[in-house]
């Protein structure tokens, strides 16, 4: 196979996962976003490896992006974002526990958590999920994969069914800049 073959490979492969995401599940993720950010709600995200750098790329792109045009500025927070805090709760209670030790007592009843996982099934994703659904707070999904216990788990499940990491991890970054594009044009932003 030539290295045009693989890129052919890859591109159709990657747009057949995309062309296969429930358009209603990004419809509702937007609206989810949206009803977070007009109750001044704040958007928790998280994801390991791949996909921690995802999470904190969306959070700059709505933090510092969308909101240096706005009068109220969106409020994402990036749970995988402090290594020191990541670390020391990995070392003094366990990496299981990485996101929901930042999030216990911290969340209100207006906001979101975003949590991203190619598989689904990571154990630090699924114990904050858990968290945020035991307070009644909205857990928006992101899976690759069959979806795991994260597509099971979700209010707002978009899974991606692709059997590849990167495509899965390629996908998510493109479904959450096309929600942040969607976000800032209601919003009136200049530069979308």
């Amino acid at each position: 196979m030539t290295v045009r073959d693989e890129v052919d490979s890859y591109f159709t492969e990657l747009h057949a996962a995309l062309m296969a995401v429930d358009r209603d599940a990004i419809e509702k993720m937007v609206d989810t976003v949206m009803n977070a950010y007009e109750r001044g709600g704040t958007v928790y995200i998280c994801g390991n490896g791949g996909s921690a750098s995802t999470a904190s790329h969306i959070v700059c792109d709505f933090n510092k992006g969308i909101s240096l045009y706005q009068e109220r500025k969106f409020r994402f927070v990036c749970l995988n974002d402090n290594v020191a805090t990541m670390m020391a709760i990995s070392n003094d209670i366990c990496y299981d526990d990485v996101f929901l030790v930042q999030a216990q007592g911290r969340v209100r009843p207006d906001d979101i958590l975003i949590a991203i996982s190619g598989s689904g099934n990571s154990k630090n994703i699924v114990r904050v999920v858990e968290y945020f659904r035991s307070l009644g707070n909205t857990v928006v999904g992101l899976s690759g994969y069959s979806g795991g216990k994260l597509d099971e788990m979700s209010d707002v499940s978009v899974h991606v069914p692709v059997n590849d990491m990167q495509k899965a991890e390629d996908a998510h970054m493109s479904i959450l800049h096309l929600c942040a594009q969607i976000i800032a044009r209601r919003l009136g932003h200049p530069l979308c």
